[in-house]
């Protein structure tokens, strides 16, 4: 069995394409384009003026529409301003009102706040009566203590004169005492001594 040929002849695209030839276009070409119908300059000027004439009902109608959106336009513009003045107003009101029950208000707290600061008044003058009697209680038994304390140091200074005054008064006798017996010890002395003179002569 013998292998089986699978070789192709070889073919040039480009004889291939020149051989076809050129190739049928699908659009118009330009020469088709350069050959199309014209109009004349007098179609130009009747479509010009058709033109003008369509754009002047086309302004005329723009400008109908317009006044007519203009009236619209100030028509609500009247009634919102209307309804912002009508607002404001209420508000006015409504603030006055606040204000006045606010005044009230603040008048009867006024009354309440002098009615209650009168009474914190009294309260403190109560509480500053209170204090001052207390002040007076606590100077006079301060008073007494100071006279009890006074008087138990004026007795216990006399005492300790007193205890001064027997303490010197021994001791005067203490010494009177010694001195008497020096005294007598030096007589005694003397006579010994002027006995013994005389024993000698």
């Amino acid at each position: 069995m013998g292998k089986r040929d699978n070789r192709v002849a070889y073919m040039n695209p480009i004889a291939m394409a020149r051989a076809r030839g050129p190739a049928p276009s699908s659009g118009p070409s330009i020469q088709d384009y350069l050959s199309r119908p014209r109009p004349t300059w007098e179609e130009v000027k009747e479509q010009l003026e058709k033109k003008k004439k369509g754009s002047r009902i086309l302004a005329e109608f723009e400008d109908k529409m317009n006044k007519r959106w203009k009236k619209e336009l100030e028509k609500q513009r009247e009634k919102k301003l209307g309804e912002e003045s009508s607002s404001k107003k209420e508000k006015k009101r409504k603030l006055k009102k606040k204000l006045n029950r606010s005044s009230s208000s603040s008048s009867s707290s006024s009354t309440s706040d002098s009615s209650s600061s009168s009474a914190d008044s009294d309260k403190e003058e109560e509480k500053k009566q209170v204090k001052k009697k207390k002040r007076k209680h606590s100077s006079i038994h301060k008073s007494s203590e100071e006279s009890s304390s006074d008087s138990e140091s004026d007795e216990k200074d006399s005492a300790r004169k007193k205890k001064k005054k027997s303490k010197e008064d021994t001791n005067k006798g203490k010494d009177k005492a010694k001195k008497k017996k020096q005294k007598k010890h030096g007589r005694k002395k003397k006579k010994h001594s002027s006995s013994s003179f005389t024993d000698s002569d």
